[in-house]
């Protein structure tokens, strides 16, 4: 177990930023996740930490011991590649033992730590197969077994679990966490995929083009998002983002025009205490995750006097324990179609060109600066 932090890390490739200046602590025993695009850095940070690469600039240190000089082999990690590659020649069995084998190790003691990890990993019904009889998934979880029997100070994980199929992927970020919380071993673990870094980190770390947009837990990403990119990142459904200004003030609420066409006020005491150090007309972007709106019947003859928001349903989605709905809340600037997706109930039955009032929760409310796209607090 360790600590680890990444200090003013710059790296870069025929002239392209890799990593930009960036600054990363690890708690000892933490499980860190990386999320981001594919081509933001995430790998190249895990490549730097395990000797692999080397930093043009900056500094890493491991329980405080500066290791940026150290060759890998003596920097006690282990390294489960995105591209697992193993010994052709080796058995399944054979190949998770190798990295126990130079440790002095009883063959008692390698078997009972294969079989148990073999287990864990469902691939006990493969220890007698040779790599050229494995499917991608199957090689996968060997190269992960492979990297799984060692007890290094620090796991660095490249999305080992990106193959295998959605089922199985679910299992083994179950499995992957339970035991990185009995071992307490430092994992640092890379994803483009949201709902494993949701999931199972302890924190997340958001990277855009080799520079941290945000640390923070699960809960502070999503309910805090410090910028446009990390509210438009986190979610599935995403967050809805309104282009908005704010057109009316005073000392108890505040009124903004959504897509120049659409008034809506706000009474939220916090929210407009936030929004009276704009300047008015000043452009902003409304944000609300799907599941703090909700939806209203309305009749004909309130259309025109109504203050909420109205809009038209532009097409529903039945997900079984949930249904998303679309609707169209009218064009933008740009003359593009502006969609609000709503998170509703499996039993919503307004049909398709129904209007319906819009009802949003506004201590959930975001606002960003549509300038400088961060989060305005």
């Amino acid at each position: 177990m360790a600590n680890l932090r990444l200090k003013n890390i710059k790296k870069s490739f025929a002239g392209q930023i890799a990593l930009d200046n960036l600054n990363l602590d690890i708690e000892d025993g933490e499980f860190f996740v990386i999320l981001g695009h594919t081509g933001a850095g995430k790998t190249t940070i895990l490549r730097c930490i395990a000797g692999l690469e080397q930093p043009e600039q900056g500094e890493i240190y491991m329980d405080d011991e500066l290791i940026s000089n150290l060759s890998p082999a003596t920097r006690d990690v282990a390294f489960v590649f995105q591209e697992h590659i193993l010994y052709p020649h080796m058995t399944v069995y054979e190949n998770m033992a190798f990295p126990l084998r130079p440790r002095g190790h009883s063959e008692s003691a390698i078997n009972s730590r294969v079989v148990e990890i073999a287990e864990m990993l469902h691939i006990k019904h493969l220890l007698g197969r040779e790599p050229s009889q494995l499917s991608g998934g199957e090689t996968q979880r060997v190269g992960l077994g492979r990297a799984m029997v060692r007890q290094p100070k620090v796991f660095l994980m490249d999305e080992p679990i990106s193959a295998l199929d959605a089922k199985l992927r679910a299992e083994m970020r179950a499995e992957i966490k339970w035991r990185q919380r009995q071992t307490g071993i430092t994992t640092l673990y890379v994803t483009h995929d949201q709902t494993e870094a949701m999931s199972m980190a302890d924190r997340i770390a958001i990277l855009k083009d080799g520079d941290v947009m945000q640390v923070g837990t699960a809960t502070e990403v999503y309910h805090s998002p410090a910028n446009l990119f990390v509210a438009d990142f986190i979610g599935n459904p995403s967050i809805n983002l309104i282009p908005c200004k704010v057109s009316a003030f005073e000392d108890e609420y505040m009124q903004i025009s959504l897509l120049d066409h659409l008034q809506y006020q706000i009474t939220e005491a916090e929210i407009v205490k936030q929004l009276a150090r704009m300047d008015r007309d000043c452009e902003l972007i409304l944000g609300i995750h799907p599941e703090d709106i909700s939806l209203e019947d309305i009749g004909l003859e309130d259309r025109q006097n109504m203050d909420d928001i109205s809009a038209e349903i532009y097409e529903s989605e039945p997900l079984g324990a949930e249904t998303i709905v679309d609707l169209n809340l009218g064009k933008s600037e740009r003359g593009e179609m502006v969609i609000l997706k709503v998170r509703t109930s499996p039993d919503f039955d307004k049909a398709v060109g129904q209007m319906v009032a819009i009802k949003f929760d506004q201590k959930q409310l975001f606002f960003f600066d549509a300038i400088t796209g961060e989060a305005i607090r």
